[in-house]
């Protein structure tokens, strides 16, 4: 499975994310993809904010060496997840879709609301990591019991 974290400069939330669900997708040892977007170009080929480097650091986790990218339209056709952030995400990434199909691909992450952008509060970025660490917990279980149900 390919797993895409979009939010809006790619640099605070998708990084975190993208870490995250990572980190767990390795822990069970499964042969999944993850890579996160922005639906800004600010940041294109820069590294996550420092305080979301700092804040999955204090978790055991790096995400220095990602480097933001702006969606595309044919990361439709890269991905099976596109996991979108807040709504005003979900809406940019949903007008670059031309099919029934890639628009199935799009969910927001958090399924009864938004995470937080962190970007102008540091006291966020901790309950941002909280926020996408439970729910990418949430996501796994849920992607892993759809895979036994599909192979089973």
């Amino acid at each position: 499975m390919k797993i895409l974290m979009v939010c809006l400069g790619n640099i605070c939330r998708s990084p975190l994310a993208h870490g995250i669900m990572q980190a767990l997708i390795d822990k069970e040892n499964l042969d999944w993809q993850v890579d996160s977007a922005g639906t800004g170009d600010w940041h294109v080929g820069q590294a996550p904010d420092r305080r979301s480097i700092a804040t999955a650091k204090s978790y055991g986790l790096d995400i220095s060496t990602q480097q933001a990218q702006w969606f595309q339209p044919d990361m439709f056709d890269r991905f099976d997840k596109i996991l979108v952030m807040d709504r005003q995400n979900y809406r940019d990434v949903i007008a670059q879709a031309k099919t029934d199909k890639q628009r199935e691909k799009v969910t927001l992450f958090l399924p009864e609301g938004e995470v937080p952008d962190p970007y102008f509060d540091d006291a966020m970025f901790e309950p941002v990591y909280d926020m996408i660490q439970t729910q990418a917990k949430i996501l796994l279980q849920t992607w892993l019991s759809e895979q036994q149900d599909n192979n089973g």
